[in-house]
């Protein structure tokens, strides 16, 4: 009987934001061998999400594309108060924008915001042989620039070499490259496939925070079709390792939810505060008008401009 395809992996930003808060000290180990003398890791690494969604909003074609986009600041260890950015991206296709242009504007924003140095990484989880990104270039009557930027396709990555790699990160690639080779394996040869990234994953000795963010993403980034085999899974985790599987991702979107529904609700409130705020300016105004009073004073009275006392 022929294997059934697999759905595509989940690709949930929730797995990609837990695994890489917790484990971003062995990411930036991972790809920066002397990341200890570069970097003073005993300091917090602030996460700019919320100012990263504010400089760079979502459109209607990246949200299909972009996973999860990561701006961090990181203290430098030659003391004070220095510190360098760190943009990750992770893509796992390729969008109707191109990703070279968009990293480019990344950075400079993010340049003229802080105006400090910006390393930046595209994680590319694609399954597309031989596409890679080429550095962002522009020349316009003799004037050049070109902007290059750290690329790791999982895709090329050497399955050997990521279970020699004792840092907790090659985990998570040794996840995303073996559903790339095993798009249609069954669930029996998934369960395997797990169980055998779990005792990958105690082979390194991480903190309980790391093992669960990273338990988490090899958990959840494929799921079984029977969502019976879950149970099965848990319980092999358990024997296997002595460790449970952590909190569902579901838990944690509906906490999300909740929490963005609140989000909405007062948001919308202080819309609705803004328009009846609005609404009696415009009476004001009308009023005003009626008594045949000047609009510039009009103006000046409410915070209408001209042009939209005019059109009352």
């Amino acid at each position: 009987m022929a294997k059934k395809n697999r759905k595509a992996p989940r690709r949930d930003d929730e797995l990609w934001k837990g695994a890489l808060e917790e484990v971003f000290d062995d990411f930036l180990r991972f790809f920066f061998p002397d990341a200890d003398e570069l970097f003073a890791m005993d300091k917090r690494f602030t996460f700019l999400d919320k100012e990263f969604n504010k400089l760079f909003p979502s459109t209607e074609d990246s949200g299909k594309v972009r996973f999860v986009d990561k701006l961090v600041r990181v203290p430098l260890k030659d003391g004070g108060s220095r510190f360098i950015l760190v943009h990750v991206e992770v893509q796992g296709k390729k969008g109707n924008e191109d990703l070279s242009a968009r990293m480019f504007r990344y950075y400079y924003l993010a340049r003229d915001k802080h105006n400090v140095s910006i390393t930046a990484f595209a994680i590319l989880i694609d399954d597309v042989k031989g596409y890679l990104p080429l550095p962002y270039r522009d020349e316009y009557l003799g004037t050049k620039l070109s902007y290059e930027f750290n690329t790791y396709k999982l895709l090329d990555q050497d399955e050997a070499e990521l279970r020699k790699n004792p840092n907790v990160f090659a985990v998570i690639a040794l996840v995303v490259l073996l559903a790339l080779k095993n798009k249609n394996a069954n669930d029996q040869d998934l369960k395997r496939m797990k169980l055998d990234l779990a005792t990958e994953l105690t082979k390194r000795k991480v903190s309980l925070k790391k093992h669960n963010a990273v338990m988490m993403f090899l958990t959840y980034y494929v799921n079984f079709e029977n969502p019976q085999m879950f149970t099965t899974f848990e319980k092999e985790v358990e024997q296997l390792t002595g460790r449970t599987v952590p909190m569902t991702v579901k838990e944690i979107l509906v906490g999300r939810a909740v929490n963005q529904a609140r989000e909405e609700v007062r948001l919308e409130l202080q819309l609705e505060a803004l328009e009846k705020a609005l609404e009696e300016k415009q009476q004001i105004a009308r009023n005003l008008i009626n008594k045949g009073i000047s609009l510039e004073i009009i103006s000046d009275a409410t915070g209408l401009s001209i042009e939209e006392l005019a059109a009352l």
